[in-house]
């Protein structure tokens, strides 16, 4: 297994002092970048060690941060932060780009390779980088099927993947539906992938605290969307040379 290389980055974002986490691969060459958007109770060791499988992949991961280095294990707190942060496509693409600065300075860093995927808010962070015009290699999104505003989609410039689970009571088949049209209005070269049976968050393993209502860890459809997600950047912005 290749050696990876791990540190913590601190950067402003929001308002806030932000902690993300960078994962290099083994080497000295230039290798693509990829942002890591978290679920909205923010960054954890889950999307770290996604960070880190990545680099082993041979790509320079960045796991980025949404609440200043707090992880919100209350589900009412975590709704009064997200809510007003997705109805803000503004706010969360100066999340995105905050963190799309700190990737780009990596001097490991390929600046015309990047690819950008997330976790329910941290994925509709990456469609919005999407819609900002950014120019990425590929855009990833498990959950965050969130609809943006009136023709920006027509800047998105590169594939976009995106899977739910059937049983999604937060992402249900009318905002999937809602997706689905505006990504097609705007000429985007799309997929949606549904897993059935699976429900919110379902690529996330169980967590400590409670977990709210239709949010539920599926591992087959977590393996097969992690699966899903390595295809996407292998096709789009691939490791090797």
């Amino acid at each position: 297994m290749a050696t990876v290389t791990t540190r913590t980055v601190e950067y402003t974002a929001d308002n806030l002092t932000m902690i993300g986490h960078l994962a290099l691969p083994a080497g000295a060459a230039r290798r693509p970048g990829v942002l890591i958007g978290p679920e909205g109770m923010g960054l954890s060791d889950v999307e770290r060690r996604r960070a880190d499988a990545l680099a082993e992949l041979g790509y320079v991961a960045l796991a980025f941060d949404l609440h200043g280095g707090r992880y919100l294990e209350d589900p009412e707190e975590m709704v009064a932060r997200c809510l007003p942060l997705l109805a803000d496509p503004d706010r969360m693409r100066g999340i995105g780009h905050a963190a799309l600065d700190v990737l780009r300075a990596e001097p490991r860093v390929d600046p015309d390779r990047i690819a950008a995927i997330g976790y329910g808010t941290g994925g509709a962070v990456a469609l919005e980088l999407g819609r900002a015009g950014v120019d990425l290699r590929a855009i990833g999104t498990v959950n965050g099927l969130i609809t943006g505003r009136a023709g920006e989609a027509e800047r998105i410039r590169c594939p976009v993947w995106a899977g739910v689970g059937s049983e999604d009571p937060i992402m249900p088949p009318a905002q999937r539906l809602a997706f689905a049209e505006e990504m097609q209005a705007a000429g985007v070269d799309w997929r949606l992938v549904v897993y059935g049976g699976a429900l919110h968050a379902f690529h996330h393993p169980p967590v400590d605290h409670a977990a709210p209502a239709g949010v539920g860890y599926h591992p087959q459809h977590a393996r097969r969307a992690w699966h899903d997600i390595v295809d996407l950047l292998a096709e789009c912005v691939p490791a090797s040379d």
